[in-house]
C-alpha cells in the first residue's frame, strides 16, 4: 500500500504523434509516475505496439480517464478538450493540456479547476522562454509578440485559409497569411497556433498578445519567434522545431510533456 500511495498514476488521451512518445516514455519510467491507462479514437489501430509495451495500458473510453487516473495527458483533437479535461478537475485531479487553444472556447474549466482543488498544466510545448514571460507577468508587460514561420505542409486545411480563400500551395517566396491577436490566431488556426495561447496566458491575455504567420516554402522547420518588452526585461527568443510524423507540430512537444511529468515527482526541479 505505502508504495502504491507513492506512485501518481498516469493516463493519456490520444495516440497520434505526441501521445505515442508520452506513452513510451512512461512505459520506460519515470519516477514516481504510472501508466495505467491510454484512450483513443481507434483502439484498433494502436493495440499491436501497445501489447509491445512491458506494462501495456488499459484502453477505456474517454469519459473514463479521470476514474483511473490521478494526471490525464491530452494529445488528443481540440474538440475533445471539454470531455477529456472537465471530468478530470471536477475530481480535483490534474490535466495535462496540450491543445491550450482550446481553453478559450471552455474558460470555465479553469474555474472548474479552483472550485474542485484540480489543476491544468499547461507545457511549455514549442515554444520557448515561458518562465521568462511568466516572471516579467509578476511586474508589467508593455507587449508581446509571436512571429510563426511554417512550411507550406504545417499549415495546410487550416480553417482561416480555407474560410478566406487563402491558397499557399506551389508558393514560391514566403507569404504573411494572418495578423491579429492571439484568440483569433487560435481559432482560425487550431491545430497549429497553440503556441500562441501559451504565451498569450503566460503574459498579458489572448486578445492583447499579437501574432503574424507566414506560410514559408524556404524553411523546413516549425521557427517561431517572441518578442516581449516588460518593466523588468525587454527580450526575444526564436526556436525551429523539427516536424514531427505530424507536419502541424514539432519533435519537442511530446519532449516539453515528458519533461513536465518528469517534474512532477522530481526531488529537483529546474526553471519556474
Amino acid at each position: 500500500m505505502a508504495e502504491r500511495a507513492r506512485t501518481t498514476r498516469v493516463a493519456v488521451a490520444g495516440l497520434g504523434a505526441i501521445g505515442a512518445d508520452v506513452v513510451k516514455a512512461l512505459d520506460q519510467g519515470i519516477d514516481g509516475l504510472m501508466l495505467v491507462a491510454v484512450s483513443a479514437n481507434s483502439p484498433e489501430k494502436h493495440r499491436s505496439w501497445l501489447a509491445e509495451l512491458r506494462t501495456a495500458p488499459e484502453m477505456v473510453p474517454v469519459e473514463q480517464l479521470a476514474e483511473v487516473a490521478d494526471v490525464v495527458v491530452e494529445c488528443a483533437p481540440s474538440k475533445m478538450v471539454r470531455a477529456i479535461v472537465a471530468p478530470v478537475v471536477e475530481r480535483g485531479k490534474t490535466a495535462v493540456v496540450l491543445s491550450v487553444g482550446a481553453l478559450l472556447q471552455n474558460e470555465d474549466l479553469v474555474d472548474l479547476a479552483k472550485t474542485h482543488g484540480g489543476q491544468i498544466i499547461v507545457p511549455t510545448g514549442a515554444l520557448i522562454g515561458l518562465d521568462a514571460v511568466t516572471a516579467a507577468a509578476e511586474g508589467t508587460i508593455h507587449s508581446a509578440r509571436l512571429v510563426t514561420r511554417k512550411p507550406v505542409a504545417g499549415l495546410l486545411g487550416a480553417s482561416y485559409l480555407v474560410e478566406n480563400d487563402i491558397r499557399i500551395e506551389g508558393i514560391r517566396e514566403p507569404v504573411r497569411v494572418f495578423e491579429g491577436s492571439a484568440r483569433d490566431a487560435a481559432k482560425g488556426f487550431p491545430a497549429n497556433l497553440n503556441v500562441a495561447v501559451a504565451l498569450s496566458l503566460a503574459g498579458i491575455g489572448p486578445d492583447r498578445t499579437r501574432v503574424e504567420i507566414w506560410a514559408d516554402p524556404t524553411v523546413t522547420r516549425n521557427t517561431h519567434r517572441i518578442d516581449v518588452d516588460s518593466d523588468a526585461a525587454r527580450f526575444s527568443m526564436t526556436i525551429e522545431n523539427i516536424p514531427s510524423d505530424n507536419p502541424k507540430t514539432g519533435r519537442i512537444t511530446a519532449l516539453s510533456v515528458i519533461a513536465c511529468l518528469r517534474k512532477l515527482r522530481a526531488s529537483l526541479r529546474v526553471g519556474t
